[in-house]
């Protein structure tokens, strides 16, 4: 079982930036993938950004590449997402999540990968 606890949400202008960070529970912590997602009002939950287990593997949603980096610290049992250059568009509830097992690290772009989520942490950017 992993327990996972977003935090660094909040209000921000257009161009601002801001770092979330997902806190996990457990021992086996650099055994998982770690994704970030996103679900805005009316939208179904998308995906943001994916890191491997030790780190070294990153993918991105077209929308954020350049602007967004998704990092991790096995020894703090966090991973973090650096936003920058935020857009209006990019306001909704940011959610962390681990996968244990996967066939394609690049298959993990799909919520369904994925088998435990945190609770979310708001982001709301204005113009």
């Amino acid at each position: 079982q992993v327990q996972l606890v977003e935090s660094g949400g909040g209000l921000v202008q257009a161009g601002g930036s801001l770092r979330l960070s997902c806190s996990a529970s457990g021992r086996t912590f650099s055994s998982y993938a770690m994704g970030w997602f996103r679900q805005a009002p009316g939208k179904e939950r998308e995906f943001v950004a994916v890191i491997s287990g030790n780190g070294f593997r990153t993918n991105y949603a077209d929308s954020v590449k350049g602007r967004f980096t998704i990092s991790r610290d096995n020894a703090k049992n966090t991973v973090y997402l650096e936003m920058n250059s935020l857009k209006p568009e990019d306001t909704a509830v940011y959610y962390c999540a681990a996968a244990g097992q996967y066939s394609s690290f690049y298959l993990l772009t799909g919520p369904r990968a994925y088998d435990y989520w945190g609770q979310g942490t708001q982001v709301t950017v204005s113009s």
